[in-house]
């Protein structure tokens, strides 16, 4: 039997194979233990913790340690044996790059777990859902960056030139990136709107000759209902390119209502019209406090007052200024105040 185990292999006895056969098997068992271990013991232990964070720990971190241990198990057994320098050299890579790769394993596992504990449930609760968009999006570029980095450490471990990879990758990038300039452009204007918020979904804003009522946000685009009803797509990019009138953010509707007047009437009947529409406005329940009226026009055919007065958003712009106008011609026939002809009427920001 003695002389069946000193009997060489490869450069080996059987005792070198079957020591190493055993160091592997070991890491097999070590490696199920602690899977066994965390499984029935840390888990009971964190459940019961008010914190979820060292639940996502510990579920995260098993299977990238036993990995590891097993992969340390290989390593030993193989370092335990008698093998040429060459050979030894390249698997010492081979460890190293599974080494590497396993450490970048755990991190995005954890990272992952992470983000959708505590920030897709976040995310879900805002409003508009480009930041719905954005987050899948975050997820991808966080995994591909932690692999592209561990490739990079795992390619310079090995031997390899990764300063001749990675210049060739960025020419091959540039030339990608000018062929994408646009899709690029698009996907910036939505970071932009994602993170800046000039508006969101069911704002009313109006950018260079389009007016209207956000209906989607996306990634690329948005989209806008016009007020004539017309469903227009515009490129991310002009809104980092173009100026943005957010109409939606508005405290309250301004209405500037310029009132003429005959040249007959009278100093005390303009002073009368003038009190007249601060208590038309100071009555109407639709309209702020807030309300200016003055006699600042004398024109070719009339004597102008500007009437200034704020609607609340909650209303109906229309219907307010109706009941506005019909009061100041109710009031202003019975106090005897005529209008001159023609008749200046109603100029409405923002309609």
């Amino acid at each position: 039997m003695g002389d069946l185990f000193d009997k060489n292999f490869y450069g080996n006895t059987i005792a070198d194979w079957s020591v190493a056969m055993l160091i592997i098997i070991g890491a097999f068992v070590i490696s199920k233990i602690l899977y066994w271990l965390s499984f029935n013991i840390l888990h009971k232990f964190t459940s019961k913790t008010k914190n979820k964070f060292d639940d996502i720990l510990v579920d995260m971190l098993e299977e990238p340690v036993v990995m590891a241990i097993v992969i340390g198990g290989f390593w030993y057994a193989l370092d335990s044996l008698y093998v040429s320098p060459e050979l030894d050299h390249f698997f010492s890579k081979v460890f190293y790059v599974a080494i590497i790769f396993d450490i970048a394993w755990l991190i995005i596992r954890v990272t992952d777990s992470l983000i959708l504990k505590y920030l897709t449930p976040f995310v879900e609760k805002t409003e508009g859902n480009l930041d719905d968009q954005l987050l899948p999006i975050i997820r991808k570029s966080i995994k591909v960056a932690v692999w592209v980095v561990a490739i990079v450490v795992g390619l310079n471990n090995a031997g390899y030139d990764v300063a001749t990879l990675i210049a060739g990758l960025g020419l091959g990038g540039l030339a990608l990136a000018m062929a994408a300039k646009d899709s690029v452009s698009n996907l910036f204007g939505g970071f932009t709107i994602f993170l800046d918020k000039p508006f969101k979904i069911g704002d009313r804003i109006r950018i260079g000759d389009f007016d209207g009522y956000v209906v989607n946000i996306g990634m690329r685009s948005t989209r806008l209902r016009t007020l004539e009803g017309r469903l227009i797509v515009i490129p991310n990019k002009e809104f980092t390119e173009s100026f943005i009138e957010n109409i939606s953010s508005e405290p309250s509707r301004k209405i500037t209502l310029s009132i003429g007047l005959a040249y007959e009437t009278h100093p005390s009947l303009i002073e009368k019209a003038i009190e007249i529409l601060k208590t038309i406005n100071s009555e109407n329940a639709k309209t702020t406090e807030i309300c200016y009226a003055g006699f600042d026009t004398f024109g070719n055919s009339h004597l102008g007052i500007t009437f200034i007065y704020y609607i609340e958003l909650e209303n109906n712009f229309l219907e307010v200024q109706t009941q506005i106008n019909l009061e100041i011609i109710k009031r202003f026939t019975e106090a005897g105040i005529h209008f001159a002809y023609p008749v200046q009427i109603v100029k409405l920001i923002n309609s």
